[in-house]
């Protein structure tokens, strides 16, 4: 009659009588129902057999429901309880669900007040079950990523220590012949000699980078109050510019921010080295930073009038080594904003920008305010 063909249902009550109606009435309606007279004996049983749900007498000699209940869920905690009880104990049947029990019945029974309770209770109990498994599929997935983030984080020292030891016997045997035997070289062969001492130097900004990236998979932000207006001159400090080449820079009024203060200090010098570099070759080269508070965030912006992107290509944007111009073009690794990407993601926030080909590019950091962090 509607009833969980599987839910196995032990009934413990001394009056034998009542509970021989019960465990018949319970089958009839579709349950498998097991009977004992006695909280021991009852117990007795549980190790060997599943249940999922008992059902007690509250008052018996020598074992009382609240004690066979408690006894009971030691053994199972999965076991939900229901304590039957007649009228005068209806508060001993409250302080029997203080300690356990789902609910209670009263006698005498009629199966209108049993079944809906029966039915209650081993819903409630499928969805803590559920919830056991989804937690504990949870703590399993999230030891097998703890894992693989160790084993990433090795393979990536691994890789480049691996890679330095030989990088570093070309670019010395490569020094070396630069320096000793230049003279010997014709022009062709100080061409392709200059080229590999570049990409060697590529190369071990790869490595750079590449480790730079992996550290930031693991590392929690200490969070804290930043002044983002020093935190952009700093940054600028930072970055090596060419005298010759002047950019107007110019910084707007910043909203305070709550983030990890060094982390955030990549964040600005990746971005305006980026806006620096990109607009470095126009005639008139601008930056501009500026903030704002929008609802729960502060959000970032820098602006520069350089070469700009297609927009076509975005999803390639704030990959790790992905390149939307050429390095003859403009140099570097690729890596620059994969890095704010992840800092920004680690601090609960987001970042985007806008852009059109030779006209600029405009890149967006927003981090939740403090209360909302």
């Amino acid at each position: 009659m509607g009833a969980d063909p599987a839910a196995r249902i032990l009934v413990v009550d001394d009056e034998e009588a009542q509970m021989r109606a019960l465990c018949d009435t319970l089958r009839d309606s579709g349950y498998e129902a097991v009977g004992h007279l006695d909280g021991p004996t009852a117990l007795a049983v549980l190790p060997a057999e599943r249940f999922d749900l008992l059902m007690s007498d509250l008052m018996m000699p020598g074992m009382d429901g609240i004690t066979l209940l408690r006894r009971a869920q030691e053994a199972d905690p999965n076991l939900m309880g229901v304590i039957m009880t007649g009228e005068g104990t209806i508060p001993t049947a409250v302080e029997a669900m203080k300690a356990g029990a789902f609910d209670y019945i009263l006698k005498p029974f009629r199966l209108s007040a049993i079944l809906p309770v029966l039915s209650r209770a081993l819903a409630v109990r499928s969805l803590r079950l559920e919830k056991a498994a989804l937690e504990e599929g949870l703590r399993t997935r999230t030891a097998e990523l703890e894992a693989a983030n160790r084993e990433l984080e090795s393979f990536a020292y691994s890789v480049s220590h691996d890679l330095r030891a030989p990088l570093h016997a070309v670019t010395g045997f490569a020094s070396l012949l630069e320096n000793g035997y230049a003279a010997a070289l014709d022009d062709e062969g100080r061409r392709l000699l200059g080229v590999v001492v570049r990409n060697t130097r590529k190369m071990d900004r790869l490595i750079d980078d590449l480790l730079a990236f992996s550290r930031l998979g693991r590392e929690l932000p200490a969070m804290g109050e930043i002044d983002m207006g020093r935190l952009v001159e700093e940054a600028l400090g930072e970055i090596p510019r060419d005298p010759a080449r002047p950019v107007q820079i110019d910084i707007g009024a910043l909203p305070p921010a709550h983030g990890d203060a060094r982390l955030m200090r990549q964040v600005w010098v990746n971005l305006l080295s980026n806006a620096l570099k990109f607009a470095g070759k126009r005639e008139r080269p601008v930056v501009e930073v500026s903030g704002a508070r929008v609802g729960n965030e502060n959000v970032y912006r820098v602006r520069d009038n350089g070469a700009g992107f297609d927009m076509k290509h975005y999803d390639r944007l704030f990959r790790v080594f992905q390149r939307l111009h050429s390095e003859q073009e403009f140099p570097g690794t690729g890596a620059g904003l994969a890095i704010v990407h992840r800092v920004v993601a680690k601090h609960g926030g987001r970042v985007w920008a806008e852009s059109r080909v030779d006209e600029g590019a405009v890149f967006y950091v927003s981090l939740p305010r403090r209360a909302d962090a």
